[in-house]
């Protein structure tokens, strides 16, 4: 920057012996940019050739066929082809060209107020007093626009769990974000079918519920939930490093209290207080349904013909009228409830074992006071088949004929009265 300072101080009519004393330099060197203000740079423009160029295809070829490769591995094999330069430019070259070559850039956005969510889990490890290790999941739903977070720690992360802490994160909220971001977990995707995306059964009836459009994040593409991901870090390093844990309860309400005080902290991204970004965001959520969502854990079964339906090992049974149709098993913690569409038919305790069968005794007592459902069973004992076939009477001809049928006596005496003439 001396050529600006020179010109700079020359302007303000310093002279040029004060313009060298300022800037420690010669006065010939401050007449010099005085007389010549561009100079013209001594270097050629003419790139110098190197011994590598006649090479370079070589070594973008190899790395096309392995990145992986080391700059001493190419330059072993470029000796080998007539190359007589050094390493230290083969290994500039390896460097320059992978750089360029696998440079990754991301494209930041931000969203608008109640339009994105992201949702994942993440795993923490609680050492017992006698060394084993217990795992606790974090589950995280931030809003996209405020960053607010709500977040729990549950000692599974089943499906009936991770759909019961939506409904929490959503009561948290006041509302309800128009999409949520989720990644390809075995609660949420299930695979590609013509194109589109399949989703979980219990996860389409939560959305619909709560009228919000899940979304699936590409696969190995971390960054797309970048606002979740982060503050992850945030809690481990923040919260739990150091934390002694006693119970999941306790760790709760103690996590939530920590985010509680740390939601008046300016935001490193969006350079705002959380707490206040929220309040903004808030009314653009869509309002909470009058019902909360039932969480149960949903399967179908179909009912067998002793009125009975299979789930993990134990037979249920139901009404005889429901034989041979589809029902739903709404499964939660020990309990399975019994669905005909959305009629409740029975409710049952899960029991501890397997191969239990568990009834209502009034199902069979009902079986078998029900006439039209025994005469439909019991119809084949009453047709001829299994019963002896009814004799023909000899005195009755078999066939309509002009025929007499006389019995073996009538011929004995007959026989006797020629005997005797």
């Amino acid at each position: 920057m001396t050529i600006l300072d020179i010109n700079s101080l020359h302007k303000q009519g310093f002279s040029k012996r004060k313009i060298s004393e300022k800037l420690g330099i010669h006065r010939d060197t401050v007449t010099k940019y005085l007389n010549n203000p561009h100079p013209i740079s001594s270097t050629s423009a003419c790139p110098r050739k190197s011994k590598l160029d006649p090479f370079n295809t070589h070594i973008e070829a190899w790395l096309e066929e392995d990145n992986e490769y080391k700059a001493t591995l190419i330059y072993e094999k470029l000796t080998k082809i007539g190359f007589t330069g050094s390493y230290e430019i083969v290994k500039r070259k390896v460097h320059e060209y992978k750089k360029r070559r696998f440079q990754i850039a991301y494209m930041r956005f931000e969203t608008e107020p109640g339009l994105q969510a992201q949702v994942d889990y993440g795993e923490f490890h609680v050492e017992q007093p006698d060394g084993t290790i217990k795992k606790r999941y974090l589950f995280t739903m931030i809003l996209g626009y405020s960053r607010e977070p709500y977040v729990e720690l549950t000692s599974n992360c089943t499906l009936p769990s991770f759909l019961e802490s939506h409904t929490r994160a959503f009561e948290y909220f006041g509302g309800v974000p128009a999409e949520i971001i989720y990644d390809r977990m075995k609660n949420v995707y299930i695979g590609k079918f013509a194109g589109k995306t399949k989703f979980n059964s219990s996860l389409e009836a939560l959305a619909l519920h709560y009228n919000f459009k899940p979304k699936v994040a590409p696969a190995y593409a971390a960054w797309v939930k970048g606002k979740v991901e982060r503050p992850y870090h945030f809690i481990r390093e923040g919260f739990w490093r150091g934390y002694t844990y006693s119970c999941l309860e306790t760790a709760n309400r103690d996590l939530k209290a920590w985010l509680k005080e740390k939601s008046q902290r300016v935001h490193g991204t969006t350079h705002e207080v959380v707490a206040e970004r929220f309040l903004r965001e808030k009314p653009y959520l869509s309002p909470l349904p009058f019902l909360t969502f039932d969480a149960s854990y949903r399967v179908t079964r179909t009912v067998y013909k002793d009125c009975t339906i299979r789930f993990e090992g134990n037979s249920y049974v139901v009404p005889h009228t429901l034989v041979g149709q589809m029902l739903t098993l709404r499964v939660k913690d020990k309990s399975i409830r019994i669905f005909n569409d959305n009629t409740l038919v029975v409710s049952y305790e899960i029991p501890k074992g397997r191969g239990c069968l568990i009834q209502d005794k009034k199902f069979y007592e009902n079986l078998k006071k029900d006439r039209a459902m025994n005469a439909r069973k019991y119809a084949h004992l009453r047709k001829a088949k299994g019963r002896a076939k009814q004799t023909i009477s000899p005195a009755k001809p078999k066939y309509e004929m002009d025929v007499e049928i006389r019995s073996l006596s009538v011929y004995e005496q007959l026989a006797m009265a020629e005997a005797v003439v």
